[in-house]
């Protein structure tokens, strides 16, 4: 008899096959066991500290040979396996008695029980804590690290969560969706899944009863796993499997009445700019510029700032290029600029704020960035994250004049940029919406928190509603209209992305991969299409509902498999 089981769908698809859960976690080990017989504090150190060393290298290798999210995820991963604090307080109970597989889990323990006090983006930080660990001992151990099991046929992979080390090395040949009973929309475990085009839900609670070789029917597109499914199912899965190829995307995101909608893509690296530049990007519109700060003590120098930034330019020469200033605090920590003691790091000292508290590292990386446009061919605008106020907005423009930038913009990231917007966009030549943001403030849900999933989710009305006025503040705009674009997670949803080109939205950008999809969604309906049918979607009364009534009206999504 069949069985139903309801979780938040992350990326589209249906398929049906068989379970395979993700391996036991690694065995902890006995309360602060003792060194060896006949092993010194010492040769325990060095053997601890062989095996963090062993497994960061081994963390970074992979990420040398990924691309994209995985390689950003991996990269995070390998510098949480060299953090020197961890290792320290490890060191220190070895010292002490403790053997090393005791001592690092004992330490590692500590960390992630403080990260996960924090709540918020700190507590996430946690579950990478805990990950590294596991790589550790099983490294002490001699064993395999934990990760994706094998099968001698593609399988439906369940767990309560991926590692992020994990989720960066998924094989689509071998996996055909991603069921998790923990997690969220924003979780790594979504990300990557996206990114790779791999079916998803994540939140479905229940699924923990599922056993190796049990055969479920995934549907990504509305959160549902079907244990033991029937021929309702198989028509859904068949369907899908007969959907018709995308076509390339040519470069030119239009809606079908020749109503331009650039598409630019999310970027977080020089690689990733040349890979999003062959897919046909028209642009950047986020440049993640956390990518040369992250996992360093010190400011990077003025030369290594231009020439990071130089490799994005470049690729996009005579393109547009967004560029987001240090967004830093909440989830990534910087011991020269935040403060990890703060009690709720998410609504802490983060983004723009961090210039307050420690002035100077803005005013360099603005200098930066204009040095790299000089000796470019790109065009670029620069963008402040959590931006609250008219004030601050101001403020920034003000630093991009004196560094000699000349197109100032900000993120719409709490719901006080939105619904000041015709003050904030006066001040300024743009704005952008980051959806991740404005989803869990809007809502007041952590994003990485499993059971608020629901709340999570762009299509909340709420959330919409806050999008509407945006674009509308940026119409009303002193001085003219101000254009309004949208950086976050939503405008790959090509359902979503007819809702906020609907919406007012100017410009779209996405994860590379989902140009296709959303530019041949938009093709199939006009600018007055989609304003009637962002209108049901601010209707609604749930996120699901939304979703429901959107996809209704675009009859595509099915014929592509979206």
């Amino acid at each position: 008899m069949s069985q139903r089981f309801a979780g938040v769908g992350v990326s589209a698809g249906r398929v049906i096959g068989p379970v395979r859960r993700m391996p036991e976690a690694i065995p902890a080990p006995a309360d602060g066991a003792p060194l060896p017989e006949g092993v010194t504090a010492e040769q325990e150190s060095a053997r601890l500290a062989e095996a963090t060393r062993t497994v960061a290298a081994g963390l970074k290798e992979r990420a040398a040979t990924a691309t994209g999210d995985a390689a950003a995820v991996l990269k995070a991963t390998a510098l949480m396996a060299s953090d020197r604090s961890l290792l320290k307080s490890a060191t220190r109970l070895v010292a002490s008695g403790t053997c090393a597989e005791s001592a690092i889990w004992e330490a590692a323990d500590a960390v992630a029980t403080q990260l996960s006090a924090l709540g918020g983006y700190m507590a996430e930080r946690a579950t990478d804590v805990l990950d590294v660990r596991a790589r550790i001992v099983a490294e002490l151990r001699g064993v395999p690290a934990p990760g994706i099991p094998d099968a001698d046929v593609p399988f439906v992979l369940c767990a309560t969560d991926l590692a992020p080390a994990d989720t960066a090395t998924l094989d689509p040949t071998r996996v055909l969706a991603l069921v998790t009973s923990g997690g969220g929309p924003q979780s790594h475990t979504a990300i990557v899944a996206r990114s790779l085009g791999l079916p998803a839900i994540v939140a479905a609670a229940e699924t923990t009863v599922l056993a190796d070789g049990d055969v479920v029917f995934v549907d990504g597109i509305d959160g549902t796993v079907v244990r033991e499914p029937g021929a309702a199912e198989a028509a859904l899965a068949e369907a899908y499997a007969s959907r018709v190829s995308l076509p390339d995307f040519d470069g030119s995101g239009a809606l079908a009445d020749g109503h331009r909608v650039p598409l630019l893509a999310n970027v977080g690296s020089g690689a990733d700019a040349v890979d999003a530049a062959a897919a046909g990007a028209e642009g950047v519109g986020l440049l993640r510029t956390e990518f040369c700060f992250l996992g360093r003590d010190t400011e990077p120098t003025h030369g290594e700032q231009v020439r990071a930034y130089r490799a994005v330019f470049d690729a996009f020469a005579g393109s547009k290029v967004v560029v987001r200033t240090l967004d830093a605090g909440a989830d990534k920590p910087l011991p020269f600029l935040t403060d990890d003691s703060e009690p709720n790091p998410a609504l802490g000292v983060r983004g723009y704020r961090t210039d307050a508290a420690v002035p100077g590292v803005l005013e360099r990386q603005l200098a930066a960035i204009a040095d790299a446009e000089a000796a470019s061919g790109a065009e670029v605008w620069t963008m402040a994250p959590m931006i609250s106020t008219p004030s601050e907005a101001a403020a920034f423009a003000a630093r991009c004049a004196h560094a000699g930038l000349k197109t100032p913009g900000v993120m719409v990231e709490v719901p006080s940029a939105a619904v000041m917007a015709r003050q904030v966009t006066s001040e300024v030549a743009f704005a952008s919406i980051g959806t991740n943001d404005l989803t869990q403030y809007t809502m007041a849900a952590d994003r990485q928190l499993g059971p608020l999933a629901e709340f999570n989710d762009p299509w909340q009305p709420a959330v919409l509603h806050l999008i509407q006025t945006t674009c509308d503040g940026g119409a009303a705009s002193v001085g003219g209209p101000k254009p309004v674009g949208v950086c976050g997670e939503a405008p790959a949803d090509p359902a979503l992305a007819v809702v906020l080109v609907g919406l007012g939205v100017a410009t779209l950008s996405m994860n590379r991969r989902a140009l296709p999809a959303v530019a041949a969604i938009l093709k199939t309906v006009d600018l007055a299409a989609a304003r009637r049918i962002a209108e049901l979607a601010l209707g609604a009364g749930s996120a699901a509902e939304a979703r429901s009534l959107v996809r209704h009206e675009l009859p595509e999504l099915d014929v592509f498999g979206l």
